[in-house]
């Protein structure tokens, strides 16, 4: 019994050591995916329309360049290209770094979330930082 107290106590010191409002920028060399580095293409999005969801082909989709520095290249959205990733435990964070910049889907820290897979050759992304009444994935293909 002393040993799950001490084994308590322990894990809450250690817990409450960590800071979830850190920023991006200084957390990216805690945690990298290569896996993820490269450049992909929008090419189907996962919708409903009310009923069961299917995958809906996207053609000329925005792209995203994941470089093994932890920056990213994008042209989603116009007013802003350029930006850090971060991969922690299968979520991928974008920080867009452009002063004022805001997409209206970020999280409270800043950042856009999406938990990613990969099926075959493509990076599936499900936006977290979001919620998608009826469901919303995207696949990107690696180019």
């Amino acid at each position: 019994m002393k040993f799950l107290k001490y084994f308590f106590l322990a894990s809450v010191f250690i817990m409450s050591s960590c800071s979830k409002n850190e920023e991006i920028s200084e957390r990216k060399d805690l945690t990298f995916d290569h896996s993820i580095t490269g450049n992909w293409k929008l090419v189907e999005a996962y919708i409903s329309s009310g009923g069961p969801q299917y995958w809906v082909d996207i053609e000329n989709g925005e792209e995203f360049t994941f470089l093994s520095n932890g920056s990213f290249e994008s042209n989603k959205f116009s007013e802003c290209t350029t930006g850090d990733f971060l991969v922690e435990s299968k979520e991928l964070f974008l920080n867009y770094n452009c002063d004022g910049f805001t997409s209206g889907f970020e999280t409270p820290e800043g950042a856009i979330t999406y938990r990613f897979t990969f099926e075959d050759n493509y990076l599936i992304l499900t936006p977290t930082s979001v919620v998608c009444v009826e469901g919303c994935s995207y696949k990107y293909k690696r180019i």
